[in-house]
């Protein structure tokens, strides 16, 4: 099958090439053009007319990605195939010309939180620091499509974060200041306008949660999750970049204090550099090289509903009902909530889920009363002390870290990784990451996103 979407939202699965039956050119210094040793091709171009000649003269597409042999060292090892680490490794190559470097995943890519999320996109966040760095993000997911050349659908729809009593409503007006400092398009707008945006919104005043306002984010919108993976892995792949899936990481390598490769269920790996971008076991991995953080690891559960006529034009948010709701190209409907009460590994859904879920979504829309649930899932989020993700250096030279997402991380995927592909790259932590690193927890400069996401805390 070929690797295609279309504006319709079909698509198929990415097909996988050995690294002898890649196709393209070959660049780079060695005696048969490999680049020190790693060969990059020259990825297909996806467009109108190559989709018109593919079809007319029956001709095969080229392979999304390859796969290779695990050698016994690389120049970077990146721990996790979700979005972060395949970010992680496409910026290194394009932005940097570092090509030695392998991707490791225990499943499959984007088996994990890059699979399960709800991939809603904005940057309209509490704090100057978490704005800046996710309106970066969005300014990135805007122009993926054309720098990856792979459609990753993304649809602007405008974000609404609904207020229901004036704590949330004053909790929406800072916001809303701090956005305009940041210049991001971001505004509290009152019930008239929210019906005017979305009709089937229940706004009456007598219900038992009143809608009294919202956040208004025009720029938000939603993102097809495993095109995003797919792209990514197929531009990095283009570069020379190795990706190694069904390679559990069983352990890192640390000599006097600096790591020096790991072992995995297919043989050790030498590397000056590790990078953990890994979701759920995060902490796992960490521990391993005997760096220990604060993040706790909660289920967070989703559903989806059969598709029908597209009517919901913006992606609501209720703080206060603890759900959030968009439609998809398809016309399904995609609900969340917050994550469950409780840490564990566990990713089945649950009975009470589905009913806490399908009472506070039809407080909010009464007429979905008749619409039937198709499926529910869960994935894992790390959440840290102060809701905010741990990202840099650590106290083992080279090893480095990209985790505790929380609810955040598929937004944050393409900034993630130019930034911690920067701070390889250059051996130094990029400005737009610098509040985020593991130290500031013993300093106590805590960066509070609490406020910014209460859905998902």
């Amino acid at each position: 099958m070929v690797c295609v979407t279309d504006t319709g939202g079909r698509h198929c699965v990415p097909i996988v090439a050995t690294d002898r039956e890649a196709c393209g050119v070959i660049n780079g210094n060695g005696r048969d053009g490999s680049f020190d040793g790693r060969r990059e091709k020259k990825s297909s171009r996806y467009s109108a007319f190559s989709l018109l000649r593919h079809g007319l003269f029956s001709s095969e597409w080229p392979r999304a990605w390859r796969n290779h042999d695990l050698r016994g060292s690389y120049d970077v090892v990146i721990i996790g195939g979700g979005v972060h680490g395949l970010a992680t490794a496409y910026y290194l190559a394009e932005n940097h010309g570092i090509r030695n470097v392998a991707v490791l995943d225990k499943g499959y890519l984007g088996g994990g939180g890059s699979g399960r999320n709800t991939a809603i996109l904005r940057s309209n966040y509490l704090t100057p620091e978490g704005v800046r760095f996710y309106d970066r993000s969005l300014t990135l997911y805007q122009h993926l499509a054309a720098d990856l050349n792979f459609n990753v659908m993304f649809s602007r729809r405008g974000h609404l974060t609904l207020a229901h009593n004036d704590a949330s409503l004053r909790t929406m007006r800072w916001r809303a200041e701090v956005n305009k400092l940041q210049a991001i398009d971001s505004e509290v707008i009152d019930p008239g306008q929210i019906s005017e945006l979305v009709p089937h919104l229940n706004t009456a005043a007598d219900t038992r949660y009143p809608i009294l306002g919202a956040l208004y984010h025009p720029p938000g919108g939603i993102i097809r999750h495993d095109a995003v993976v797919w792209g990514y892995a197929r531009a990095a792949d283009a570069r020379g970049v190795q990706l190694h899936q069904k390679t559990e990481v069983t352990g890192i390598d640390v000599t006097r204090g600096r790591v020096t490769g790991v072992q995995t269920n297919r043989g050790p790996i030498s590397a000056p550099v590790v990078v953990n971008c890994t979701a759920g076991w995060s902490s796992i991995i960490s521990d391993m090289a005997g760096v220990r953080t604060p993040v706790q690891t909660f289920p967070l559960q989703a559903a989806v509903t059969e598709p029908v006529k597209p009517f919901l034009h913006a992606v609501v948010v209720s703080g206060t009902l603890h759900v959030y709701v968009s439609q998809t190209d398809r016309g399904e409907l995609v609900f969340g909530a917050s994550v469950d009460p409780f840490t564990s590994y566990s990713m089945r859904g649950s009975l009470d889920f589905v009913e806490g879920l399908a009472t506070h979504v039809l407080e909010l829309m009464p007429a979905l009363s008749k619409m039937r649930l198709l499926r529910q899932w869960a994935g894992l989020c790390d959440m840290t002390p102060d809701y905010s993700p741990i990202m840099g250096t650590t106290p083992v030279e080279g090893f480095y870290l990209d985790v505790g997402w929380g609810t955040y991380g598929f937004k944050a995927g393409p900034v993630s990784g130019e930034a911690m592909a920067e701070a390889v790259a250059t051996r130094s932590t990029p400005e737009i990451i610098s509040a985020f690193g593991l130290d500031r927890f013993s300093a106590g400069e805590l960066v509070g996103e609490k406020g910014a996401a209460a859905v998902g805390h």
